[in-house]
């Protein structure tokens, strides 16, 4: 039992953190200059690094090997990734996965990455002025939309990239991560998108420095205000910024505050009392924790190792391996050369998605605090069988044809929404994935879901930022749309 003393220290610390956090998410204006003139780093950035993704057929990769017994697509090094193949078979309650959740399949084979080496995400902040600055990366990936900049974080490497296997040049600010001794305002391991990965985890980090550090070409100081405006950008802040950011503390009763005296009784005051763990919730954490525990238990999941040559359901034709109906995804071949990163040209599978998908919560005021309406969802590759998702994560475009009773739950009544209270198109991890583009919405609407229903549940933001402070309980499409509710909060 920890002693009374100890857990007064300990909220103290965490109401110091969430006063700074909240002072930083409401400057709009920094050190260097306001949003106007991070674009223009930006821009300036994208014109000196060039970045060129061609497509190959995958048995033409190199450097990449065919598994002759199964078909695996292996790196020679056997290092970074690899692309296999898994049957999946769900039973229970949840959905899993687009493919499950699409007229009530359960069983299926899909090709899957598996990257077991934990990567580190990290961003270095430092108090500039009164006023948390985050040092951020302008970096391009291969599956970026166009190959375009985004706002990266100062850190962002596998375990294979900053031991050297690539054989490029060192990774700058590493050492601050490798150990930190102290300052880790977040650390914390995540997972990452449970339908394409096997079990994949990164580091999150954001670590506090106290003393100047040389800011190297490509990287700028920003405050959280600024990176928030940056998020309404289409494609402009990448997927590991946005889950790292999400994992900061989310302001508690320091952003409450903030945001009632500025929008009594309106939206942003309901949202601040959200973040406000004191605030009145439909559930208390420990239902909550209760709640994914029995998710987790009646979940069924299973996921077996099975060959990719003549995988059931998928087809290789031009050296890419796609579903037969066209839909879900592919796995395709890419050939990059750049200019600014670590190694200059190299090849690698990626998966390509087939269309855009939508990632929405639904938001309602109840009591005077926003509730969040999350979903208990399982993927194949999630370590912990369930985790929180968003109130609709899907392609529509894999239900054209089925009938209504086919679609997602909600995902009409997002699409129809008219209190939209978030609307982005962001895209996901270019590293892996090709042109990977979802729509991400927070929408007000008044449903309400069966009091039975063992598959959803209303959170206000203080349950979910309890959550993040804790590994494989909210997703990472979930995680990004706190960080967007964080940015609504703000205008």
């Amino acid at each position: 039992m920890v002693a009374p003393s100890r857990m007064s220290t300990a909220r103290a610390l965490r109401s110091g953190v969430d006063a700074r956090v909240t002072a930083s998410l409401l400057a709009r204006k920094g050190r260097f200059g306001g949003v106007d003139d991070a674009h223009g780093w930006l821009a300036d950035a994208a014109r000196g690094r060039r970045m060129e993704t061609t497509r190959v057929p995958i048995d033409e990769l190199a450097g990449w090997r065919r598994d002759e017994s199964n078909g695996y697509l292996r790196h020679e090094t056997g290092r970074f990734f690899s692309v296999e193949s898994v049957a999946v078979e769900v039973r229970g309650s949840g959905a899993a996965s687009d493919a499950a959740e699409s007229s009530g399949v359960t069983r299926w084979c899909q090709p899957i990455i598996n990257q077991p080496e934990i990567g580190i995400l990290g961003i270095l902040v430092r108090e500039i002025d009164g006023v948390l600055h985050f040092l951020m990366q302008a970096k391009s990936e291969p599956g970026n939309p166009g190959a375009a900049v985004q706002l990266s974080p100062t850190v962002q490497a596998t375990r294979s990239n900053y031991t050297g296997v690539h054989k490029g040049r060192s990774i700058p600010y590493l050492d601050h991560f490798r150990d930190p001794v102290s300052g880790a305002l977040v650390d914390i391991r995540q997972s990452e998108q449970g339908a394409w990965f096997y079990r994949k985890r990164n580091r999150n980090m954001v670590v506090e420095v106290g003393d100047e550090v040389d800011v190297l070409d490509g990287f700028r100081w920003l405050t959280l205000g600024q990176i928030a405006a940056l998020l309404a950008v289409p494609d402009l802040v990448n997927m590991d910024t946005r889950t790292v950011l999400a994992c900061l503390p989310g302001g508690g009763t320091a952003l409450s505050g903030a945001l009632s005296s500025a929008s009594a009784g309106g939206f942003r005051d309901a949202l601040g009392r959200s973040a406000d763990p004191g605030a009145p919730a439909v559930h208390t954490t420990e239902e909550v924790l209760s709640w994914i525990t029995a998710a987790r238990t009646r979940t069924d999941l299973s996921v077996e190792s099975c060959p990719l040559h003549g995988l059931p359901g998928w087809q290789e034709h031009d050296g890419v391996i796609s579903h037969h109906s066209g839909r879900f995804f592919s796995v395709v071949g890419a050939h990059v050369r750049a200019e600014g990163r670590e190694v200059a040209c190299w090849s690698q599978p990626m998966i390509e998605p087939a269309g855009t998908g939508v990632i929405a919560f639904v938001l309602k005021r109840i009591q005077g605090v926003l509730h969040v309406l999350v979903h208990a969802r399982s993927e194949p590759g999630y370590a912990d069988v369930v985790e929180l998702g968003p109130t609709v994560q899907c392609d529509p475009g894999n239900y054209a044809g089925l009938p209504a009773s086919a679609r997602p739950r909600y995902l009409d009544t997002v699409l129809s929404a008219r209190d939209v209270r978030f609307d982005t198109v962001l895209s996901e991890e270019g590293g892996r994935f090709l042109g990977a583009r979802n729509r991400y919405l927070a929408v007000e609407a008044d449903v309400e879901p069966a009091a039975d229903d063992p598959d959803y549940r209303w959170l206000t933001l203080a349950q979910l930022d309890e959550l993040l402070r804790h590994s494989f309980y909210v997703n990472i499409q979930a995680r990004t749309l706190v960080l967007c509710l964080r940015a609504a909060a703000v205008g």
